[in-house]
């Protein structure tokens, strides 16, 4: 495993993050195997884990404490998201009121088992609620070791571009991927700016891969669906793309991943799995390089 700095928070982090969500934090998928993925994961090398307040209906928190708990999590970038939660029934709530992310912050502490975090952001913050209030209450937590940094998950540039001009956000996560070049120039800001940057969705949710070749399992047939439901045009995007599950040497999601991680800008891919075979294939990336063929093909798929 390769590592890198989290921008200039004095922390490095293993250049392949796993991601405690979606259908590995669900109660439906077995528990078992679901910390077993975290303690492999931290066997070959994996030192950050991002996961969420909000994230399998509230199920994912807990369950990466159970998972952490007895290691020496020392080593450990455990990284979480405030400001939403889930309200019951499917439905998630959003509350980024100053206040609320101070107690989703200390209730983190405690589902996760943690005397603080690694990294503690904002899920999908406005820059209006940005404000004073907001960047002193963030201020406090690092000043009571609630967390060690501070940033943000945002698909929208506009947010980023506006929190990478505030002292006090450590790190960013942006949607970059194959399917996402554009975001290249706010990441190289970012990244000039002193900021730690987490590439969420390095695998582009697979939808450079046709739809009925994922069918293999329960896990594959709700992400079918959620691709259906929400995620449309990225399946249409994804088509050009479908070379990269034909390489020699290389699995689809390796060659997604060696692309993100291409970009010295970027300070980890984070990506999930609920198959210890995923798991290895996709840590197996780290510290390889596409060939310059295989890129230049990337660039005329994107245009």
């Amino acid at each position: 495993m390769f590592y890198r700095p989290l921008g200039r928070t004095g922390l490095t982090i293993s250049e392949l993050g796993f991601g405690c969500a979606s259908w590995w934090g669900k109660s439906r998928f077995d528990e078992r195997t679901a910390l077993g993925l975290v303690h492999e994961a931290i066997d070959l090398g994996v030192t950050l884990f991002d996961t969420g307040a909000s994230y399998s209906a509230g199920e994912a928190e807990p369950r990466l404490g159970r998972a952490l708990q007895g290691r020496d999590v020392s080593k450990l970038v455990i990284a979480t998201k405030a400001g939403t939660h889930h309200a019951g029934g499917g439905r998630i709530a959003r509350d980024m009121s100053p206040a609320a992310i101070v107690a989703s912050a200390e209730r983190s502490l405690r589902n996760l088992g943690l005397e603080t975090l690694g990294l503690l952001q904002l899920h999908g913050p406005s820059a209006a609620e940005l404000d004073d209030e907001m960047q002193a209450a963030l201020e406090g937590l690092k000043a009571r070791g609630v967390a060690r940094a501070i940033g943000l998950n945002s698909f929208d540039p506009a947010v980023i571009d506006h929190a990478i001009g505030l002292a006090v956000i450590d790190a960013v996560m942006v949607d970059y991927n194959v399917l996402r070049p554009e975001r290249e120039p706010l990441i190289a800001r970012a990244a000039a700016a002193g900021k730690g940057v987490l590439a969420g969705m390095p695998l582009a949710m697979g939808h450079t891969r046709p739809l009925l070749a994922r069918l293999k399992g329960p896990q594959d047939l709700w992400y079918a669906a959620r691709a259906l439901a929400k995620h449309r045009e990225e399946l249409r995007r994804g088509r050009p793309f479908g070379f990269l599950h034909r390489l020699p040497d290389w699995s689809g999601s390796q060659a997604a991943l060696a692309y993100v991680l291409a970009n010295p800008n970027v300070s980890a891919a984070v990506f999930g799995a609920t198959r210890p075979s995923h798991l290895r294939e996709n840590l197996a990336t780290s510290g390889r390089q596409l060939p310059a063929d295989v890129m230049a093909k990337v660039r005329v798929a994107q245009t």
